[in-house]
C-alpha cells in the first residue's frame, strides 16, 4: 500500500475496485442509444435491489447524495405540505434545513445521537399533528452509525395515512429494504455508498403515483424529479450533462454486486468487516460510541482517546501516511472519531487498519502496548 493510494475507511467516497476504476477509462456520448441503454439497465438492477419494479420508478439525478434528498423533498412534498423530520444526527438536521430552505412547513422531533427514534414516538406525533403530510427519516445516520427501526416506522405511518420519505444513503445496497414489506413514497440513495461505485451520482426510487401527481411542486428545474422522470421515459436520455463516467463505474459496480451474491452477501462482507474492527479496537482501550443492537455495519464511531496528547489533526496524518484515511467525528457532546467498514475491503484491510492505529498511537505516545 503506497501513500498515493491510499485505503478509505470513511462511507463514501469509499475504496473502489480496480474494474470500477477502469469502466472510467472510456468517454460517453451522452445522447448515444449504448449510454441510453447503460443508464436504463442500471435503473432496471437498482430497482431489482429493492423488489421496486412494480411500485416505483428509478429517477437518477446528477451530483451528491444530498441533491437527490433535495430533490426528493422539492418533488414529492407539495408547496402545501408539512414534513415531520427524525433526526438523531447531522444528516437528520440537514433534512431539516433542506425543508426550511426550500419552504416546506415542518416539524422535528430529535432523539439523542445514540437514541433511535421508535414508532411509538411517531405514532404519537402524527396523532398529535393531523397536518403532517410526510415523514422523513435517515435509515441509517452516518454521523454515528445508528440503526434506526425502518420497517416498524413505516407501517406506524402508514396506518396514519402519510408518506414516508427515506434517506437510505449509508445503508441502500447493504441492508435489507423491500419495497414490498416496507412502504414508501421516496427512498433516496447515491453512487459512491454501499454500491461501491464513484460519487457523482443520487438516484430516488419514487412511488409511481406520487410522482405522477407531483408536476408543479418542485422549486428548482434541475431538480425537479417529474420532469427528469418525464423526459427519460420519453428519450431515455438524460434531461442535462449526466456524469457519464459515474453511470458506467457505477453499472460496473452493479456487475459485481451481482457477482458477489448480491444484497446478502455485500452485508455479510460488511458486517464481518465491522465486527473484526470493534474486537480489534477494543482490545486497544478504544470503546465505541454506539451499542452493538443499534450500530448497523456501515461505519463505526469510537471514543477518541482522553490522553492530552491525542490530537485528532496529527492521528489523522499520521495514519494516513501508513495508507489509511479516517473520518473525523461528528458529534458536538464528546471527542470522537469514525472508522467505516464499507467499501471494496474485506477483514485483512480492516485488522491492517487497526494495526496501523495501534502503531500511531504508540507513536504518539498516547497507548502503551
Amino acid at each position: 500500500m503506497s501513500t498515493a493510494e491510499p485505503i478509505l475507511l470513511t462511507p463514501g467516497p469509499l475504496t473502489t475496485s480496480s474494474r470500477t476504476r477502469q469502466a472510467m477509462m472510456v468517454d460517453w456520448g451522452s445522447w448515444d442509444d449504448r449510454f441510453n441503454q447503460l443508464t436504463a439497465s442500471l435503473c432496471e438492477q437498482l430497482l431489482t435491489i429493492i423488489n421496486g419494479g412494480d411500485s416505483h420508478h428509478c429517477v437518477p439525478l446528477q451530483g451528491s447524495g444530498t441533491f437527490a434528498v433535495e430533490a426528493a423533498i422539492g418533488t414529492l412534498v407539495p408547496r402545501d405540505g408539512k414534513v415531520l423530520v427524525l433526526i438523531n444526527g447531522a444528516y437528520g438536521k440537514r433534512l431539516a434545513k433542506i425543508c426550511e430552505v426550500l419552504g416546506r412547513s415542518f416539524s422535528t422531533f430529535e432523539t439523542a445521537e445514540d437514541e433511535p427514534t421508535t414508532a411509538a414516538d411517531v405514532d404519537r406525533l402524527l396523532r398529535a399533528d393531523t397536518s403532517i403530510t410526510h415523514v422523513a427519516l435517515i435509515h441509517c445516520e452516518t454521523s454515528t452509525g445508528i440503526l434506526n427501526p425502518l420497517a416498524e416506522i413505516a407501517h406506524v405511518i402508514e396506518q396514519h395515512g402519510k408518506r414516508l420519505i427515506i434517506d437510505a444513503m449509508s445503508s441502500f445496497g447493504a441492508l435489507p429494504i423491500d419495497a414490498r414489506d416496507v412502504p414508501f413514497d421516496a427512498l433516496i440513495a447515491a453512487s459512491g455508498k454501499c454500491l461501491e461505485g464513484v460519487p457523482g451520482m443520487g438516484f430516488v426510487f419514487a412511488r409511481k403515483e406520487a410522482l405522477a401527481n407531483a408536476a408543479g411542486n418542485s422549486h428548482s428545474l434541475a431538480m425537479d424529479l417529474f420532469d427528469q422522470h418525464t423526459y427519460m421515459a420519453k428519450t431515455g436520455q438524460w434531461r442535462f450533462t449526466p456524469p457519464t463516467h459515474v453511470v458506467a463505474a457505477l453499472h460496473e459496480a452493479l456487475l459485481q454486486y451481482n457477482e458477489e451474491g448480491g444484497l446478502p452477501a455485500r452485508y455479510q462482507r460488511y458486517a464481518n468487516n465491522c465486527q473484526v474492527l470493534l474486537d480489534d479496537m477494543a482490545k486497544l482501550g478504544l470503546r465505541s460510541f454506539l451499542p452493538a443492537a443499534i450500530q448497523a455495519p456501515i461505519i463505526v464511531t469510537f471514543h477518541a482517546p482522553k490522553d492530552p496528547r491525542y490530537q485528532f489533526k496529527e492521528f489523522y496524518e499520521r495514519v494516513k501516511a501508513k495508507g489509511f484515511i479516517l473520518y473525523p467525528g461528528k458529534l458536538t457532546q464528546v471527542e470522537t472519531f469514525r472508522v467505516g467498514s464499507i467499501g471494496h475491503l474485506n477483514q485483512a484491510e480492516m485488522r491492517a487498519a487497526v494495526a496501523a492505529v495501534a502503531e500511531v498511537l504508540r507513536e504518539m505516545e498516547v497507548l502503551d502496548i
